[in-house]
C-alpha cells in the first residue's frame, strides 16, 4: 500500500452508487471527507448521501475519468468496473486498491489459482473454456460438481449443478455461452466469512469470523461471532485472511467466504470490497467495515478490530422491507437500515436489520427477534 495519506476534506470518488457505496459514504462523511459517486441511476442510494453524483453508465469512460479528475482518491463498491479505464483514471487520482485485486477476484479461475498458489485450501477445480472442454473437466473433478461462469455470477446466478451425466446437456449449454470453471461440490456443514483489511502502515486487521445462512442462494442471516468455532480454528482462519491480504498487497476491505467441512476449512470466494456479511460491524464492532475501508484507502492507521457484543444481521429482500417496516414499532432492539432504493424487486437487497445482544441474551433470542414468515421465493 502506498504511504500516501489522504486527510479530510479530501474528496473520495466511489464507482457504484448502491448500498455498499452508501454505507462507505456515510462512514467517510462522518470523518469529514467529501464524496462523489458515479452511478447510472439518478438519486442512487449512495448519491442520496454524497456531495455529488455523476449520473452515467459504468462503461462511460469520459464520466469515470471526470470522477477521477474531481477526486483525490478512488474506490469501488462492485467488481465489474472496466480495468482499462481504471488504469487511465490513476493519472488523475490515487487508486490504492489498484486493478490487480479486481482482475483476480472477478475471474474465478484466476481467483482459485491465486489462492492455491498461496497455499490456501480450495476445492478441486478445472477450467472449462468451451463446451468441448467439459468432458475432460468432469473426468478430472468427478461428480457431484458445480459449473460456474468465470465472471459475472452472483447470488446463485451463472451456475449449474452437475450431479450426474443427466446434467451434462444443461452444463454444456452454459459452457457454450461463456468460459466456465468446474468445481468439486463440497459437503460443507456451514458457510463462514471474515472481513480483512490492511491499514496505512501495512498492518493486517481482521474482523470476527461469522456464520452465514442463505435462502435461495442469497444471504439471509449473519451471526457474529460464528457459534461453536474454537479458538484454534478462528486463529487459523485469521491467518488465512492475513495471507490473502498480504499476498494481494491489500488496500481497502476484502471479504473472504469460506466453507467449514468435516475435513477442515476451504476458501470459497473473495469479494474485493465491503461485503453483505460484514454489515453487523456498524453496530457491533469498534470500527465498521466501512470505516475501516475508508481509513485503509486513505492510508491511515486502524487499531485492532474488536467485537463489542454478539450480533445477528438479517437481510431485507424484496417486500421483506415493507413487512419489517410494519413490525419495527414492536422491536425497539432493531437497528433498521433502509437503503432508499426506488423500486422493490424479487430478491433485491432493500435493507437490513441488526440486533446486538444485551447482557446474557442468547443467540436463540437474537435470531427470534429477526424471524418472521419469509417471502423470499416470490417477493
Amino acid at each position: 500500500m502506498s504511504k500516501q495519506c489522504f486527510l479530510p476534506p479530501a474528496t473520495i470518488g466511489i464507482v457504484g452508487g448502491g448500498q455498499l457505496g452508501q454505507m462507505m459514504a456515510l462512514a467517510a462523511k462522518a470523518m469529514g471527507y467529501r464524496i462523489l459517486v458515479l452511478d447510472p441511476t439518478p438519486n442512487a442510494p449512495a448519491g442520496q448521501v454524497a456531495d455529488e453524483q455523476i449520473v452515467a453508465a459504468y462503461d462511460d469512460t469520459a464520466a469515470l475519468l471526470r470522477l477521477a479528475q474531481a477526486s483525490d482518491v478512488l474506490t469501488y463498491e462492485f467488481e465489474n468496473v472496466d480495468l482499462t479505464t481504471l488504469r487511465q483514471a490513476q493519472q488523475y487520482a490515487a487508486l490504492p486498491q489498484g486493478t490487480e485485486l479486481l482482475a483476480i477476484s472477478r475471474d474465478r479461475i484466476r481467483e482459485k489459482t491465486f489462492l492455491a498458489d498461496n497455499g490456501l485450501p480450495v476445492t478441486p477445480f478445472a477450467s472449462v473454456p468451451t463446451a468441448a472442454a467439459l468432458p475432460a473437466a468432469i473426468a478430472r473433478i468427478g461428480y457431484p460438481a458445480i459449473l460456474k461462469t468465470t465472471t459475472g455470477g452472483y447470488d446463485g446466478h451463472g451456475q449449474q449443478d452437475v450431479n450426474s451425466a443427466a446434467d451434462l446437456p444443461a452444463a454444456a449449454a452454459l459452457a457454450a455461452k461463456t468460459p466456465c470453471i468446474l468445481e468439486k461440490r463440497q459437503a460443507y456443514t456451514r458457510e463462514l466469512s471474515i472481513m480483512v483489511t490492511r491499514d496505512g502502515n501495512g498492518t493486517v486487521r481482521c474482523f470476527p469470523v461469522v456464520e452465514n445462512r442463505h435462502a435461495h442462494h442469497i444471504l439471509h442471516t449473519t451471526i457474529a461471532p460464528a457459534p461453536r468455532l474454537g479458538v484454534d480454528k478462528q486463529a487459523a482462519i485469521q491467518a488465512m485472511a492475513a495471507r490473502v491480504a498480504n499476498g494481494l498487497h491489500l488496500a481497502g476491505v476484502l471479504g473472504i467466504e469460506l466453507f467449514e467441512t468435516p475435513a477442515g476449512i476451504l476458501v470459497n470466494e473473495l469479494a474485493p470490497r465491503p461485503h453483505n456479511s460484514g454489515h453487523y460491524s456498524i453496530e457491533a464492532c469498534n470500527f465498521s467495515q466501512f470505516a475501516a475501508h475508508i481509513l485503509s484507502i486513505c492510508g491511515l492507521p486502524i487499531p485492532p478490530i474488536t467485537l463489542r457484543k454478539p450480533a445477528v444481521m438479517r437481510n431485507l429482500l424484496g417486500t421483506d422491507l415493507t413487512t419489517a417496516m410494519t413490525l419495527w414499532p414492536a422491536h425497539p432492539e432493531w437497528h433498521f437500515h433502509d437503503y432508499g432504493k426506488a423500486e422493490i424487486r424479487p430478491g433485491r437487497k432493500m435493507g437490513h436489520i441488526t440486533v446486538v445482544a444485551e447482557e446474557k441474551q442468547s443467540l436463540a433470542n437474537l435470531l427470534a427477534s429477526v424471524t418472521w414468515e419469509d417471502n423470499t421465493t416470490n417477493d
